[in-house]
């Protein structure tokens, strides 16, 4: 896919680090009478679109909630789905996004994923680390909870060890236990398909973020309902829990 030029007029009012739950795959292919497999292949491929349309916003890092912890619950013809579109994704588009200097990252138990699916997150994620103006973030078997208590076992694992004191912890020292502690915060959430819940997604990172719930369904949420979103946001007027 070639990429849309990028916009030199970028606003600094746009969010440093968006974080998306693609949502309503399944309801898309419903309406269009697909199966649900083909809605995900559809979505799959608004994310190409997405990746685009960001280019005309000043935002740095974008994590997309692909497959959450709670996924594999699906059936197994639908998982399987999952991870072949995600195989194809990064095979297709290694090359784009190289070009185009965006840094693809994961985040989540990796561990867990198909072996093909973890060798091609780690080619992509060498390829594209050594030149790069932008981050795409994918949580793959990602949950807010599975990461907090990742964390708190770390910190338990090293004040057994003598190396951390339960009293030196602070919400800033306990940040670096998560999985990308070098990632800022999100400041700006969408949530596609009218659903207005958080659904495990980054739990300790959206402690300040901007909310933004849509009806539209993902494979449907282009250019002009990105753009609905971000201005939105550029309208908050954002506290953090003190007066202005």
């Amino acid at each position: 896919m070639e990429m849309m030029k990028r916009n030199d007029a970028l606003s600094p009012a746009d969010p440093r680090h968006l974080a998306v739950i693609l949502d309503g795959n399944g309801r898309w292919a419903e309406r269009h009478g697909l199966s649900r497999v083909e809605g995900h292949r559809e979505g799959a491929l608004n994310v190409l679109r997405f990746i685009q349309n960001m280019q005309n916003y000043a935002t740095e890092f974008v994590t997309l909630y692909a497959f959450s912890t709670e996924n594999w619950k699906r059936s197994e013809e639908e998982v399987h789905a999952l991870m072949s579109l995600l195989c194809s994704f990064l095979d297709e588009n290694l090359e784009t996004l190289v070009s185009n200097r965006i840094r693809l990252l994961a985040t989540g138990r990796i561990e867990a994923l198909p072996e093909p699916c973890r060798k091609r997150l780690a080619l992509a994620s060498e390829k594209t680390g050594v030149d790069f103006q932008r981050t795409l973030i994918l949580a793959l078997n990602y949950g807010g909870r599975s990461e907090i208590v990742d964390a708190a076992r770390k910190i338990a694992q090293e004040a057994r060890e003598g190396k951390l004191s339960p009293d030196q912890l602070t919400e800033e020292s306990f940040s670096r236990y998560l999985y990308f502690p070098d990632i800022p915060d999100p400041d700006l959430l969408i949530r596609t398909s009218g659903e207005m819940r958080l659904s495990n997604f980054l739990l300790w990172e959206l402690s300040y973020a901007e909310l933004y719930f849509t009806e539209t369904l993902w494979p449907d949420f282009d250019r002009s309902e990105l753009e609905k979103a971000m201005l939105s946001y550029r309208k908050r007027n954002r506290r953090f829990g003190g007066r202005k």
